[in-house]
């Protein structure tokens, strides 16, 4: 087994790529690969021992603090907190919908803007976001609709609950796998 290939390297090299998901890709890229170079180097060709793998990561120090360092390199801000937030909102603003339609219109446009401000994600993911968190004001308008000509049942309002609260969760969880890659 290779150095990189232990479980406490690959760990570690996880963490640095979550913490720097706010870096362009191509930068981003490049750390991981000086880091893996680094371990690979050090790991004292390919040693499987623990201590010594825990050693060469301790050399290079937690991953937060490497990626906070690269980010600042950058001049881009850490993105997890504000990608955990760009995804509560869109995950809630389904249910702010439902229950404030004026509140949630305004969720969700702030969190369409956060979005696509967002360097984290692609174009296409984006779009992705910004389909599953409309889908819920369409739904609402198209419930009225229906409800105008007398044609909305339970079952109706059931599947407009259930669609209008899932599908922004499901756009949520889209996006974070998104980053996670």
């Amino acid at each position: 087994m290779n150095a990189v290939d232990h479980p406490l390297a690959a760990a570690y090299l996880d963490a640095v790529g979550r913490e720097t998901t706010g870096l362009p890709a191509e930068r981003r890229a490049e750390l991981l690969a000086d880091l893996r170079e680094h371990i690979e180097v050090n790991g004292v060709d390919g040693s499987t021992d623990d201590d010594r793998v825990r050693a060469v990561l301790t050399g290079l120090g937690d991953p937060r603090t490497v990626a906070a360092s690269a980010l600042s390199e950058e001049g881009a801000a850490p993105a997890a907190p504000r990608t955990r937030r760009v995804l509560a909102l869109l995950a809630a603003s389904g249910l702010f919908l439902v229950l404030a339609p004026l509140l949630g219109a305004a969720v969700l446009i702030g969190t369409l803007f956060l979005l696509w401000r967002a360097p984290q994600w692609q174009r296409r993911e984006k779009i992705v976001g910004t389909v599953t968190g409309a889908a819920v004001p369409v739904l609402l308008f198209l419930s009225v609709g229906l409800g105008a000509s007398g044609r909305i049942g339970p079952t109706e309002l059931t599947l407009v609950a259930v669609f209008g609260l899932g599908v922004p969760v499901l756009g949520s969880v889209l996006l974070w796998r998104a980053v996670r890659r």
